[in-house]
């Protein structure tokens, strides 16, 4: 009987056993869980690392959080998974208690995690300042904040959500590439030259001049002249009578072989030669042939690329004022035709309006000033100032820049949605600095690579998707390092520009319709977010400018999401905490 009192003692004592290290056992296993859920979440985070780097990471949290079954004791392992995501597994022995009197072997406690991307589409448009205070360092510093949030964001696995990122740098404008025309509006082209001649007879040999009475009149013997009365001619090379020489005059009393002239001083006598040639018109001006070039009389026309007559070539800032116009004829006003050199070939006769290859403008100062057309885009005026209309409907506005003053001279168009991150990163190496600040102009071009109302510009692959699709984010990082101080009008930088926006000698001397830059800015900061596009803003180096960062903040989707970044080192930290918040990463067991 004591014996089987014995027996039922330990199946008593083994059974309580069990029940206290089974509880211990899911105590342990929380503790376990949590120190994986943090370590698949390490190995996640560690942005850009090597696997080895990753392991090494969530080994340290898991040893961390696991007390005395961590370290050693623990099997670990972190396993990169099709995904792109990491799964953690790991395992530990735990002794028995009371349960020993049944078993003394330890119980193994496993544990798994994979730390997965948010299950959300990302469509993230990525702004970035590159005007002219941002060299030396700070562009270098940009490039490789923008490049490790491209390469955060950007997943390599694809389904079944995606995640792109599209990229617009802007400093005087946002440069529209290949897209220009379709955002602006097309240029109005120029038409090609085929004569430009202020003649309308060869010359005629002149045999003889003779003075009448009064002396001042001179009569002309030229065989078969072909001139009636009042033609103006240009005489050239007559020996004695230099006073006709190189002078324009007017025909009178001509007959078959002989015309006058009057008004020519001097009492010489004529000795020998000299020509006489019809001038097209009366003061032997210019006329350039360009089929439908569609010019009218008061307009201004701009030349280049004349061979031969390349007077008519206009310098920098000049431009020809026309008259006398036909459907493919103009006369060059001013011009002294017989004084150029005579027209061989080619040249392009361009009209100087909004809208042309050229304008022609008074400047702030008054100077006269003739810019031409660049792919850049300036802002958009009207009742769609503010929204993300299709541009087929409401284009952009043009920029017009010349020289080194200011220019729109960004080797860097924007990029719409991608997932291809060696062409995003490709492009932000190549980032230079340069110019004054369109902040607003940047700021909207985070909105419209993102709007589905834009999407017909790109490819399939590259349009946004539609406003309220399932389960997608619309995101704009909008980063500057300072004043917006660069708005337009008719295309041009404004009067109402501020200090470090160029010369205002190159400024028209009219206002932007939409006020400044910072009013455009965060008029349209407000529409985006009406919209539901998430923003987050970075100031870098703004050396405490209250405008600024109130204007960061407001345009911001919270005040949260601004970011004032003083160093390097700070805008690093905010790219890659506006990348971590981005991608939501979450545990799934």
């Amino acid at each position: 009987m004591a014996m089987l009192w014995g027996l039922m003692a330990v199946v008593l004592v083994g059974t309580v056993g069990i029940s206290v290290d089974f509880t211990r056992a899911q105590m342990i296993r929380a503790q376990m869980q949590n120190a994986a859920d943090g370590a698949a979440l390490a190995a996640a985070r560690d942005y850009g690392a090597s696997l080895s780097q990753r392991t090494t990471a969530a080994r340290t949290y898991f040893d961390a959080e696991a007390g005395d079954y961590g370290g050693a004791a623990a099997n670990f392992s972190l396993t990169p998974m099709p995904d792109g995501t990491y799964r953690v597994q790991a395992s530990a022995p735990m002794s028995m208690s009371l349960a020993s009197v049944i078993s003394n072997n330890p119980w193994t406690i496993a544990v798994a995690s994979d730390a997965i991307q948010s299950g959300v589409n990302l469509e993230v448009a990525l702004v970035l300042d590159t005007t002219g205070s941002m060299s030396g360092q700070k562009i270098i510093d940009l490039r490789n904040a923008a490049t490790n949030l491209v390469n955060t964001v950007v997943r390599a696995q694809q389904s079944p959500f995606y995640s792109k990122v599209a990229l617009a740098s802007f400093s005087v404008g946002v440069d529209a590439g290949g897209s220009a025309s379709a955002i602006r509006g097309a240029v109005t082209p120029g038409h090609s030259i085929s004569a430009a001649d202020w003649r309308s007879s060869a010359a005629r040999n002149i045999t003889a001049a003779v003075r009448g009475s009064p002396s001042t009149t001179i009569t002309i013997t030229s065989a078969a002249h072909g001139f009636s009365n009042g033609d103006t001619v240009w005489i050239s090379g007559v020996g004695g009578i230099t006073q006709l020489n190189s002078k324009k005059w007017v025909v009178s009393g001509v007959t078959a072989t002989t015309y006058q002239v009057t008004g020519v001083s001097g009492s010489t006598s004529f000795t020998s030669g000299g020509t006489a040639t019809r001038c097209a018109t009366s003061a032997c001006e210019v006329v350039v042939t360009a089929n439908s070039h569609g010019l009218a009389n008061g307009a201004y026309a701009y030349i280049s690329g004349v061979s031969g007559m390349t007077q008519i070539n206009n310098a920098a800032n000049t431009a020809w004022l026309v008259s006398n116009a036909t459907a493919n004829t103009y006369v060059l006003s001013g011009t002294s035709g017989p004084t150029f050199s005579n027209y061989t070939s080619g040249g392009t006769s361009y009209c100087t309006v909004y809208g042309c290859q050229y304008q022609r403008f008074t400047s702030q100062t008054g100077a006269t000033r003739v810019f031409g057309v660049t792919t850049c885009v300036s802002e958009r005026t009207g009742a769609n100032a503010f929204t993300d209309a299709s541009p087929s409907a409401s284009p952009f506005g043009m920029n017009y820049s010349v020289g080194s003053d200011n220019p729109c001279a960004s080797p860097n168009p924007i990029m719409p949605l991608t997932t291809n991150t060696n062409a995003l990163n490709t492009r932000i190496a190549s980032l230079t600095a340069g110019g004054s600040t369109a902040g607003h102009i940047g700021f909207a071009w985070g909105w419209y690579l993102v709007s589905p109302n834009f999407s017909y510009l790109w490819p399939a692959a590259n349009q946004p998707a539609a406003y309220g699709a399932p389960s997608t984010m619309k995101i704009a990082v909008l980063m500057t390092d300072g004043v917006f101080n660069t708005s337009y009008c008719n295309g041009v930088i404004s009067q109402l520009s501020g200090s470090g926006s160029g010369s205002t000698a190159n400024h028209i001397n009219c206002n932007s319709a939409n006020g400044d830059s910072p009013t455009q800015a965060l008029a349209v900061c407000n529409a985006m977010k009406q919209q539901g596009v998430t923003v987050y803003t970075v100031g870098f180096d703004l050396q405490g400018d209250a405008n600024a960062i109130s204007l960061l903040t407001n345009c911001a989707s919270n005040p949260q999401h601004f970011y004032n970044a003083a160093t390097g080192a700070d805008l690093q930290a905010a790219f890659q905490d506006i990348a971590r918040q981005i991608t939501q990463l979450r545990i799934s067991h």
